[in-house]
């Protein structure tokens, strides 16, 4: 998949997920904002209801889309024969993708009404969601080849290039700015005390700092606007590497945390939503079969 097609792919998933969440709110705001002693009697109840054709058809459709993201993506994990079937991220993607718009539809399947066992699968799939964009946010933090596997430290410093060497055969600055240069791009180990999140917020500020410097630096050696763009670039993406692998050790670490805490709600939503369902048929509820 080229850079475009895969911007297309992620772009198009985004799109779906934020029209469909938006033309649910407008479509059912008008029953859902009322209460619910006053909902039986208002026109759109026996559509909109938890065993409505409409709200039925939203668990089951939400129900199928979180099923399939969790065991299609298991099984890409774990059977050799699927790997002809695309590249790890892009599943990944696709997971992430039916695990966000399947809650949202079961969200609106519920009514909003939260209650019984019910309500512990739901806030257990809340608690998958949550825990979700924490764990992307570390994944993404862990450097990967094009496939997928996790790059070893070794392998992560073998990528650095020599930027330093870069500028100065392809620019001409003085000494003084080509020193402030390589100093703002060298890698400075995070500060110590305060959590790792407060650590990062700190040198994603710094960074910002050092940035405009060098921008300010190249300008003063009167290089072309692309060049100051083609040279900020570079030294972006050496910070960016240079903050992974400082926090590669403990972003590995914290990735095998979140699975300790990411698989027992998904196991209870699964487990009470398969008896959610087992429980709906046996007492007769059909959709529009």
């Amino acid at each position: 998949m080229s850079q475009l097609a895969h911007r297309i792919y992620i772009y198009t998933f985004v799109f779906l997920v934020v029209l469909a969440t938006v033309y649910l709110f407008y479509r059912g705001i008008p029953y859902y904002s009322t209460s619910e002693v006053e909902r039986f009697y208002h026109p759109d109840h026996d559509l909109f209801k938890p065993s409505g054709a409409f709200g039925h058809g939203l668990g089951i459709i939400g129900t199928l889309m979180v099923l399939f993201g969790v065991f299609s993506y298991m099984g890409r994990k774990r059977y050799r024969f699927l790997v002809r079937l695309g590249r790890l991220k892009y599943w990944l993607e696709f997971h992430i993708f039916l695990c966000s718009l399947g809650p949202i539809l079961i969200m609106y399947h519920t009514a909003f009404k939260f209650g019984g066992i019910v309500s512990i699968s739901f806030w257990s799939m809340v608690a998958v969601v949550a825990s979700g964009v924490i764990g992307r946010f570390i994944y993404i933090q862990i450097p990967r080849t094009i496939e997928g596997r996790e790059l070893s430290l070794q392998e992560v410093k073998e990528m650095k290039t020599n930027i330093g060497t870069f500028i100065q055969n392809s620019y001409s600055l003085d000494q003084e700015s080509y020193q402030a240069i390589l100093a703002a791009t060298t890698a400075s180990p995070q500060r110590e005390g305060g959590n790792l999140f407060s650590r990062i917020v700190h040198k994603y500020f710094e960074d910002g700092r050092n940035i405009r410097a060098v921008k300010r630096i190249l300008r003063a050696n009167k290089l072309s606007g692309v060049d100051v763009r083609k040279v900020t670039k570079l030294i972006r993406d050496e910070m960016a590497l240079n903050n992974r692998i400082d926090r590669l050790q403990t972003m590995q670490q914290l990735f095998k945390y979140w699975h300790v805490a990411h698989l027992p709600f998904a196991i209870i939503m699964l487990i009470i939503m398969v008896i959610h369902v087992i429980v709906t048929i046996t007492f007769g509820y059909r959709w529009i079969f």
